[in-house]
């Protein structure tokens, strides 16, 4: 991994573009400490140059993003566009694409590396939608599509000139991939589409969406494709921009199609492939969306232990109790627990092996704690904790996706079943 990453640097296309100025030291110990992340030394999956890009990223996170967060969340929305563009021409929204296309060339090591250091800013909205633009609306274009369409949509996605969204989930079809109903018949050179999307994350800002859409009658995994959709064609309308329980600086939005004619070669790779392709994503979707809760959950305790120590009842700390400081130390070792499961994980992926059991083990675990870290430590809060103006109830509400989102608990428990050949009539 260092390795590749060095021939890049000896290359200067980072340099050269002022796309990323690199640290060539490791971290300190107490600056790794103060971010959140484990010291850079024999970690399982990370070299000297994960801990650079992360070093590079926090900057942009302090200094352009977390000081309009609140504000951002007040609004219900954050300007997509210019926080992508600033993205964009650092290099973080093309990690692991090719360089013909922008990217920067790297193994998925580094997209983990980079969304766990998006959990220092100070919300979920915001990670989960870079999270869109980069893990779930364009590593299938990137794999598998033309060098046309990749040159009209996943150029300026990298770039941060456009912004992405996903069209999976329908009313009746979020969890059930296959269920949903959109549809795209061929008429002439076009597709022709009807249908409808919800819960699409950047929904309201993107300029264009990965479809997913039924391209014939066949057998429900056989018969969807994806297709590139922009969003400003005839027919596309946004109804609504949904008002959400958590995550609320990032917009969801419910779409309708009526009677939309797309050229066919805006198809991403092959017809009737769809459901594959979107599956295959799910393994790097899922990890990325564990790597993204880590910091959080570690930034939720230490805040509580700050606060509990200072706060007092019946004449000392809520930290000296013996049930408060015993519950944080087992909630910092379940998070620890996660993370080297997501490691192994990440490190057997890079080699080209299929971690969907590895993955769906994480997320599902993930999802869980980090209910359980939030929930504990908001009862340690005690009444500040159910107010606005601390973190924990912000990441009380947005981290409660994580069970929902990319396949609920009960999906990720029935794909480990499948692989453990437990689920009746199946093996």
């Amino acid at each position: 991994m260092a390795s590749s990453y060095s021939r890049l640097l000896v290359r200067s296309r980072i340099g050269a573009r002022g796309r990323l100025a690199l640290s060539p030291k490791y971290y300190s110990e107490s600056a790794a400490r103060k971010t959140l992340c484990s010291p850079p030394t024999q970690d399982i999956i990370y070299a000297q140059e994960h801990y650079s890009l992360r070093e590079s990223l926090r900057k942009i996170i302090e200094k352009n993003i977390n000081p309009f967060v609140d504000k951002w969340e007040e609004a219900g929305l954050f300007p997509a566009h210019t926080v992508f563009k600033l993205l964009g021409q650092a290099g973080f929204l093309g990690i692991n694409r090719p360089t013909e296309y922008g990217g920067l060339g790297l193994d998925f090591s580094y997209n983990i590396a980079v969304a766990e250091e998006l959990g220092s800013i100070r919300c979920g909205g915001i990670p989960m939608a870079i999270g869109v633009q980069t893990d779930m609306a364009t590593p299938a274009l990137a794999r598998f599509g033309s060098d046309e369409l990749k040159r009209q949509f996943l150029v300026p996605t990298i770039a941060g000139d456009m912004v992405a969204c996903l069209g999976i989930s329908e009313v009746g079809a979020g969890s059930d991939v296959a269920n949903i109903k959109t549809k795209a018949v061929k008429n002439g050179d076009d597709y022709i589409i009807n249908g409808g999307k919800m819960w699409i994350t950047n929904g309201c800002q993107a300029d264009w969406m990965c479809l997913l859409a039924n391209t014939d009658d066949g057998p429900a995994h056989k018969n969807k494709s994806l297709i590139c959709l922009p969003m400003k064609l005839p027919g596309i309308q946004v109804a609504k921009k949904i008002d959400k329980l958590g995550m609320r600086s990032s917009d969801t939005a419910q779409i309708f199609f009526e009677d939309v004619r797309v050229p066919r070669k805006y198809l991403i790779g092959d017809e009737g492939m769809g459901f594959t392709y979107q599956m295959l994503q799910f393994q790097e979707e899922r990890m990325w969306g564990v790597a993204a809760v880590l910091v959080p959950m570690q930034n939720i305790i230490q805040e509580t232990i700050q606060y509990t120590s200072q706060r007092k009842i019946f004449a000392q700390s809520v930290l000296h109790n013996q049930s408060v400081h015993f519950r944080l130390a087992e909630l910092e070792t379940e998070i620890e627990l996660v993370r080297s499961l997501l490691y192994r994980c990440v490190a057997q992926y890079i080699q080209g092996n299929d971690t969907t059991k590895l993955a769906s083990m994480a997320k599902l675990k993930a999802g869980r704690l980090v209910r359980e870290v939030t929930d504990s430590c908001l009862q340690f809060w005690g009444g500040m904790g159910f107010t606005n103006e601390v973190l924990i109830s912000r990441m009380y509400r947005d981290m409660r996706l994580l069970s929902i989102g990319a396949g609920a608990d009960e999906v990720m428990l029935s794909v480990i079943c499948k692989y453990m050949g437990t689920i009746p009539g199946k093996k």
